[in-house]
């Protein structure tokens, strides 16, 4: 009988990329420990309120803004090209997790954030870039969902030791404090293994782009936009996954006599159990997609995000089965991102000029900060209007589906007409 070869089942990538993809399994391990415990930490340990803890947490997308801006520009400029964007977006993020680590107050919140948003905001345009510097094609789909699926595998890890550590010692601070060390790993990988893979574009290619900024071309281009649009509500749903669902669970889901929400313990188990799922399917969700268009696979996404999120309405309006509702939802939502990540990077980049990757990549990641400036706020408005507000504002980001799929529609118009 043939031999089952784990070889044969990874994909054929640049060395270059498994040493990324293990940088960003260590840095997203660190960011496991906290994401999904800071906002119950803030309102249980700091005593804010989950609208302040919104505000808080939303407002690393003020700052993540003018880093992605920063970002897009450093990756395509000579002097500081994708390498020492990275370094840079590590050390400030570190900086970011130890101050979070000692706030206790909401101005100390506010600070830590918009520190952390300014690090993330560095940090995606290089990132992404150099998966795409990389690799092309087939490969290119490939080699981010490895890279997603490395984020997502540290995630799980991250998240599963910091709800032993917190049933152990009860002590939330020190997640913030392995984040930052996290980091700090971070930028020793990159310095150690990681080489430059910005290239210059000749005189020729930089012809006609000398005479327009960047940006100017990026934010000219329609398709880009148009994309934007849904990419910002696609990052505006997972923002309720990390900040507005845990709190939903731990308050608003009544199990059985006791009218009391899930425990912490069973929230690690249900996220951890969501980022395992991503973690299984990442690559095998990749291949079976890879026949659709990148619009069509992203609408086959939102799909799945509808579905998901009438689940987890459900969740806390049933009498009996939320746990099941739960998983359900979450299950949903898991292969929804699974379907999402890969291919709306790769769509960007098919968009983007060579000389432009930093910039259209820094646009696709500006969406993450509009959607997490936007989303937590609104998803704490929700909860803190009360149980009728918070079960139904799910069902709303169910309607809202259907927005995005007719955006999507029209992009996939657009872009065939490019052809």
């Amino acid at each position: 009988m043939p031999k089952f070869q784990l070889s044969s089942w990874l994909p054929r990538l640049p060395p270059q990329v498994w040493i990324l993809a293990a940088g960003r399994f260590l840095s997203q391990s660190g960011t496991g420990f906290t994401l999904f415990y800071a906002p119950i930490f803030f309102v249980d340990g700091v005593g804010l309120s989950a609208t302040a803890v919104g505000v808080g947490l939303g407002s690393g997308s003020v700052s993540g803004i003018f880093g992605r801006i920063l970002g897009g520009s450093f990756c395509d400029s000579k002097f500081w090209g994708r390498r020492r964007t990275l370094l840079l977006a590590a050390i400030i993020s570190a900086a970011a997790s130890f101050v979070l680590a000692a706030t206790n107050d909401f101005v100390g919140l506010i600070a830590g954030n918009l520190l952390m948003g300014l690090g993330v905001g560095l940090y995606w345009p290089p990132t992404e870039t150099m998966v795409a510097d990389l690799t092309e094609g087939e490969q290119r789909q490939e080699a981010f969902a490895l890279t997603r699926l490395a984020d997502n595998l540290g995630l799980q890890v991250g998240i599963i030791l910091g709800g032993w550590l917190i049933a152990v010692t009860g002590n939330y601070r020190s997640l913030f404090i392995i984040d930052g060390i996290s980091f700090l790993v971070l930028f020793a990988v990159v310095t150690i293994a990681i080489a430059e893979t910005y290239k210059p574009t000749n005189s020729a290619d930089r012809g006609k782009k000398n005479l327009e900024n960047g940006w100017m071309v990026a934010l000219s281009d329609r398709s880009l936009l148009v994309y934007a649009l849904v990419n910002t509500l696609f990052t505006l749903y997972i923002s309720q996954i990390q900040t507005t669902m845990p709190l939903y669970f731990s308050k608003f889901v009544a199990v059985g006599t006791s009218g009391k929400g899930f425990s912490t313990s069973t929230i690690t188990v249900l996220f951890a159990f969501s980022t395992f799922l991503t973690v299984a399917l990442q690559l095998p969700v990749v291949k079976a997609l890879r026949l659709f268009s990148h619009p069509k696979a992203l609408m086959i996404s939102a799909l799945l995000w509808g579905m998901g999120f009438i689940a987890i309405g459900l969740t806390g309006m049933a009498a009996t089965g939320n746990l099941f509702l739960a998983v359900l939802g979450l299950s949903f939502l898991s292969v929804a991102t699974v379907a999402y990540t890969p291919f709306a990077s790769a769509l960007v980049v098919d968009l983007a000029p060579d000389s432009l990757r930093g910039v259209y990549l820094a646009v696709n990641s500006q969406c993450w900060a509009i959607g997490y400036l936007i989303g937590p706020p609104l998803g704490g408005l929700a909860l803190d209007r009360g149980k009728w507000a918070a079960d139904n504002f799910w069902l709303s980001l169910a309607l809202s589906v259907g927005a995005a799929i007719f955006i999507l529609q029209k992009l996939d118009r657009m872009l065939k007409s490019r052809i």
